[in-house]
């Protein structure tokens, strides 16, 4: 992250904090809901299968840009299957860093070859060993492993949802993270209970079983993405919610926190660690502040 961006980002908390405001930071655009998997805990996927036009995609990022929001998610679907008019996903993060936003970053599941330098990090779902993850997304472990092998920069950063099928498997994920080529680090969620998925929800001590073993390998120096400050809050779901500062984008929509915002009752039940992160963060949680800080000048 360039200086300048930082001094701008901090600029932004101190403001947000001291006047209570509400303007967003990140930002997230779904380019489409299409994918090539039909993962156990995922019930966003393949509804419309729409690709939306990179006409659209170009106006929503700069709505976003025009709110304020300097923090770039592109979610799908699938965001590897995007394409319009001879325009790729690689198009869109050159683009959305020419509009001015600091950080670019990317969701993918890893199954297409990784070739995206640009972006600052790209988040790839990696959830559990083979057999776990395998059960999760399909027959996809070894080629997600070779597509990292053979990225073309060190950009990857692990987005483990952690449910009832993979919650063993935390450690595995870790040391796959510390020492594996092209992999920075890796980030945890745990499972948020969409009405189709409960099955899959974590109790509280489960999470907090979770929440321990992640502080241990992190103790272990193993390249955790999260904030060890936060735990208590996720373990409880204590955590303000929602976050003002984050918006998503999908199909002309603006969303505040995220898609899931109008499922009633499953805010109660978020496991998105980047959300109680930043609520924290910007209810001004000291110890939230410093590890922020020292987290993301570490890991982008």
């Amino acid at each position: 992250m360039r200086f300048s961006s930082f001094v701008n980002l901090a600029a932004f908390g101190v403001k947000t904090i001291l006047f209570r405001s509400k303007k967003p930071i990140l930002g997230t655009i779904i380019l489409t809901d299409k994918c090539n998997l039909c993962c156990k805990h995922c019930s966003v996927n393949n509804i419309t299968a729409v690709i939306h036009p990179y006409s659209q995609i170009k106006a929503e990022m700069q709505e976003l840009y025009d709110m304020g929001v300097r923090i770039l998610f592109f979610c799908g679907g699938e965001t590897f299957l995007w394409q319009d008019g001879g325009k790729t996903l690689r198009d869109l993060v050159i683009e959305a860093k020419e509009t001015g936003f600091y950080i670019v970053n990317v969701v993918t599941n890893g199954t297409f070859p990784i070739d995206l330098p640009e972006a600052d990090l790209i988040l790839l779902s990696l959830d559990g060993d083979r057999e776990r993850h395998n059960i999760i997304r399909g027959d996809t472990y070894d080629t997600i492993m070779e597509n990292i092998r053979g990225a073309t920069a060190d950009n990857i950063c692990f987005y483990m949802a952690v449910n009832q099928i993979n919650k063993e498997t935390i450690k595995h994920v870790c040391l796959t993270a510390r020492d594996m080529k092209n992999v920075r680090a890796v980030s945890f969620n745990f499972h948020t209970p969409y009405p189709d998925t409960k099955e899959l929800e974590l109790s509280r001590e489960e999470k907090a079983e979770c929440c321990k073993t992640i502080a241990e390998m992190m103790k272990a120096g193993a390249p955790v993405f999260n904030l060890k400050s936060a735990f208590p809050y996720i373990i409880n779901n204590s955590f303000p919610t929602p976050c003002y500062q984050c918006v998503v984008m999908e199909n002309g929509r603006l969303s505040t926190c995220g898609r899931c915002i109008d499922v009633d009752g499953l805010c109660e039940k978020c496991g998105y660690f980047f959300v109680a992160e930043y609520t924290l963060l910007f209810r001004g949680n000291i110890k939230i502040i410093f590890e922020m800080l020292k987290t993301y000048l570490k890991y982008i």
